[in-house]
């Protein structure tokens, strides 16, 4: 579909797709936002996000002086690197949490914590995680009970549980929120921190999850030292500093869509090759009608990540708009993965490293981590809170 990208920005897609074609690192796809299996591949991916940093395709919204393109950034710009780092089935940077980092070092950091670490996050060197979730606090993550008391020789000791922290047990550093006045109201009395994850009280047990894997993990910190110079921002700010540097990842769900748009492909190619009463699934009216609502759900979230770009770079976004997009990508992921595996039949039962997986385990894998979404980022059901209360104006 054309959504109105000018002349300049379809030639500046061409660039990047080139890029990443000549670029991509050798490191096996798969679903959702994962770690590295090993050191070799962790070491891959911390190439790989120095070779994006050099090209000037990821940290462009960055100031010139740090490294970013100052001016002639744009946000349009972002989403067409993220969509086609995703049409070519690149890796993720490992500087996810590392880039939100930057941000509130950027915004809200001293000129001594920038100079120690942005030229790490850029490098790909210092690998970072976020320890904002906590068990029972994840969508309302206002509700943290993580907390950092004045420590008597200075800075601060910290004392909690994290959960479902990504990369926490490759990560150098946590970008940490937790509660130092709990006397305030809830979103007023949190600061944010950078925790060296390799401090005494820093214990990280990795959670093997459905996949398989273990991508996440849970963090507990006990006395856990955190000098002054750690903290970002002012004391008490933290709710506002988090806020602000997730703010800067609108441009996920635009690589999203693609992918969605690459899994339904996918599924019409699946259905070619399935046999169902003697011919191919895909001439079958049920089939065609359920990958015809798929796709064009695929193409309504498109539609709507533009109309909310357009809006973003006007200074007029909605505060519903990123919730109706998080919600729609995600649901439409379990839905696409889940009549793959119905089309693939008994063979969807198998997994990764059976003989006759079905497409190398992908629909698998794209399955079991669809859920995921559906709770990652704000749960689907508080998603629909948001677009029902911010966007309807429905009562609570």
């Amino acid at each position: 579909m054309d959504y109105g990208l000018t002349p300049e920005l379809e030639q500046f897609r061409k660039e990047v797709r080139e890029f990443v074609e000549t670029h991509t690192p050798d490191v096996p796809v798969k679903a959702g936002v994962r770690s590295a299996d090993d050191a070799e591949e962790l070491a891959a991916l911390k190439e790989w996000t120095r070779t994006l940093f050099e090209a000037g395709y990821i940290g462009a919204d960055w100031p010139e002086r740090y490294g970013g393109a100052g001016a002639a950034h744009s946000p349009e710009k972002d989403v067409v690197v993220g969509e086609e780092l995703a049409r070519g089935r690149a890796p993720a940077a490992v500087q996810g949490a590392g880039l939100l980092v930057a941000h509130a070092l950027i915004d809200f950091g001293t000129e001594e914590q920038r100079e120690k670490y942005l030229p790490g996050i850029r490098s790909g060197e210092l690998v970072f995680c976020q320890l904002f979730s906590e068990p029972g606090s994840g969508s309302d993550l206002a509700s943290l009970r993580t907390k950092a008391v004045p420590a008597d020789g200075g800075g601060f000791t910290v004392t909690g549980q994290k959960v479902w922290t990504t990369n926490g047990h490759w990560a150098d550093y946590g970008y940490l929120l937790a509660r130092t006045n709990p006397e305030a109201p809830k979103h007023r009395g949190i600061s944010a921190f950078l925790v060296d994850m390799r401090a005494p009280g820093v214990d990280v047990r990795p959670l093997r999850e459905m996949t398989g894997t273990s991508d996440f993990n849970e963090i507990f910190l006990d006395d856990v030292p955190v000098g002054h110079d750690s903290l970002i921002g002012d004391l008490d700010n933290g709710w506002l500093i988090a806020n602000s540097s997730l703010a800067h990842e609108r441009s996920a769900v635009a690589s999203a869509a693609v992918r969605l748009r690459q899994d339904v492909d996918a599924l019409k190619d699946l259905a070619r090759r399935t046999i169902r009463h003697g011919r191919p699934a895909i001439e079958d009216g049920a089939v065609q009608e359920r990958i015809g609502e798929l796709q064009a759900s695929v193409e309504a979230l498109s539609a709507l990540v533009y109309a909310n770009i357009g809006r973003w770079s006007r200074s007029a976004e909605r505060p519903h708009d990123a919730a109706m997009a998080k919600l729609m990508f995600s649901e439409i992921g379990v839905e696409t993965a889940r009549f793959a595996l119905e089309l693939a039949g008994e063979d969807g039962i198998l997994v990764e490293g059976d003989p006759a997986v079905v497409d190398r385990g992908r629909w698998q894998d794209e399955f079991l981590y669809a859920r995921a979404y559906t709770i990652a980022g704000g749960t689907s059901e508080i998603m629909r809170n948001m677009i029902a209360e911010r966007g309807l104006g429905l009562p609570r």
